[in-house]
């Protein structure tokens, strides 16, 4: 199986994207798994910026995504979510895209894949995934969710080397 193409990205996405993967590793310093997200209104303006706390809270549904979508969907509308932008440092994975879905943001841009994050993780059972990519996901949705990525693959991928296989 390849590996999925990286996609270039112009000046605004690869910044929002940077930080998101600043956020990884923020959450990895605070003995989190290393995920980040942000989400962006239309007009440039942070919605939403968080890491994974899944290590600080034990809740396993603390990744990243979904918590960004917890801190936003309360506070903005479905209208402007819809127009809004989710960056997240890895692809989000099923549990997050289907927040992603009820959220109705309309755009997702994500670094590392899913298929190089899995190599960082190895075949340790707590380790491993659904394998659905988030694209299956948004295609099953009655609205309209583009989906950019992997993108910055080497600086997303940089948080997790040495991470997961202890």
């Amino acid at each position: 199986m390849s590996l999925p193409q990286e996609q270039a990205l112009d000046e605004r996405d690869g910044a929002y994207l940077r930080r998101a993967i600043a956020w990884s590793r923020s959450g990895r310093e605070r003995g989190n798994r290393p995920f980040g997200a942000v989400v962006v209104s239309e007009h440039g303006e942070v919605l939403a910026e968080t890491w994974c706390n899944t290590g600080e809270t034990g809740d396993c549904t603390g990744h990243a995504e979904t918590n960004a979508v917890r801190q936003v969907s309360p506070r903005v509308d479905r209208e402007t979510l819809s127009r809004a932008t989710l960056y997240s440092s890895a692809e989000p994975c099923v549990m997050c895209a289907g927040a992603i879905f009820w959220s109705n943001i309309g755009r997702v841009v994500y670094g590392i894949d899913a298929q190089r994050l899995r190599v960082f993780r190895g075949e340790r059972p707590e380790q491993r995934d659904a394998e659905l990519s988030c694209r299956d996901v948004f295609a099953a949705s009655p609205h309209a969710i583009t989906c950019i990525g992997p993108a910055l693959v080497d600086e997303a991928s940089e948080v997790h080397e040495g991470f997961w296989k202890t």
